[in-house]
Formats: C-alpha cells, sequence, structure tokens
C-alpha cells in the first residue's frame, strides 16, 4: 500500500509511522510527503528517511482554489491508494476529496463527534469532560464529520493542562494511525 502524508508543523505523527515503516511494524510505503508551506519540520524529517517531499505553499497562491488544484495534482502524481493528513492544517476542497474518494484519513485530538475543529483538547478540558482521546477517520467536506475508523479513550486528569493533555493523545494517536494503517486494504 502507498501512502501520500501531508503535514503543517513538526510531523511526529508522520515520525511514528516512518519508524513502523522502517521497523517493519508497518507495511506500507510513504511515496511522499507534501506540505503547505516551506520549512516544516515534517518535510525535514521525510528528507533526512530519503522520503521525497513536495510542497504547494498555500500563500504563494491568489484563490484558494489553485491552491487546492495543485494539491491534488501533486498528490496524485504519487498514485497513493490512500493520503494522510498528519497535523495538516489546511481543509480541502471537493475536487481533492472526489480525487481520492474515502481515502483520505485525518486524525482528530479528541473522540468525534465531540469536540471537532481546531482546539478538540482545549474544549474538552473547558467543557470538564473525564475522558477524552483521538480519533482518525475519513475526511469529508465537513469539519472532522468523516466515517470513524478508530478510537481510543485518554482520562483527563485533575492536574491536566491544556498541553500535558495534548502530548498524552498525541502517544495514542500515533499508535491508533499505525494500527488503523495496518488494518486498511488496498483499494481496488
Amino acid at each position: 500500500m502507498r501512502i501520500v502524508v501531508l503535514v503543517s508543523g513538526t510531523g511526529s505523527n508522520l515520525q511514528a509511522v516512518i519508524d513502523a515503516v522502517q521497523s517493519g511494524e508497518l507495511g506500507v510505503e510513504v511515496a511522499a510527503v507534501g506540505a503547505d508551506r516551506p520549512g516544516t519540520f515534517g518535510v525535514e524529517r521525510s528528507a533526512a528517511a530519503g522520503i521525497e517531499t513536495f510542497v504547494v505553499d498555500f500563500k504563494s497562491f491568489e484563490h484558494r482554489e489553485d491552491w487546492n488544484a495543485e494539491l491534488t495534482s501533486k498528490t496524485a502524481a504519487y498514485a497513493p491508494d490512500y493520503v494522510v493528513s498528519s497535523g495538516f492544517m489546511r481543509i480541502v476542497d471537493q475536487t481533492f476529496l472526489d480525487r481520492f474518494p474515502g481515502r483520505y484519513l485525518n486524525t482528530h485530538p479528541a473522540l468525534l463527534p465531540s469536540f471537532p475543529g481546531a482546539h478538540g483538547v482545549r474544549d474538552a478540558l473547558a467543557y470538564g469532560v473525564k475522558v477524552t482521546g483521538c480519533t482518525v477517520m475519513i475526511a469529508d467536506a465537513g469539519v472532522d464529520t468523516g466515517p470513524i475508523l478508530a478510537q481510543t479513550a485518554v482520562p483527563v486528569l485533575a492536574d491536566d493542562t491544556e498541553e500535558s493533555l495534548h502530548e498524552r493523545i498525541k502517544v495514542q494517536e500515533r499508535k491508533l494511525l499505525i494500527d488503523t494503517l495496518r488494518s486498511l486494504d488496498t483499494p481496488t
């Protein structure tokens, strides 16, 4: 199975995938890693691991649909079976989703459908839940509304801050992503 991973930042989930592939724990080929801006550590991690990279800089496009078209084209050039959003902080358009139907995976640091959006950890703490977690899903046109593939619960501790809770969620999120990728079949 071939995957393309999209990143916007440090790529800690990506590093977990790279490590799992290199150790033989995960039988996928990371065909390429793409980013929405230059200078991401996720791209640096990939290059250091010998993985092809590409950048489709969001800020260099006047129109969002032009950026989406270029991202779709660059991603499709690697013929991935699945595309993995790994901390990719851009919403893709319907053209991208149509090119990879049911094959665009996303992770989220909450137990969806609770606490969707960019601040899942902060929102869970503010609400006062005793358990939160992480989700791997098929991304669709909504914000964290696609079909859920897997979830893992993480307890909220009495002294948790947003940062401490998010770090514990990230540990589980990395495991969940690898387990989910391992469970997928190559689409026909």
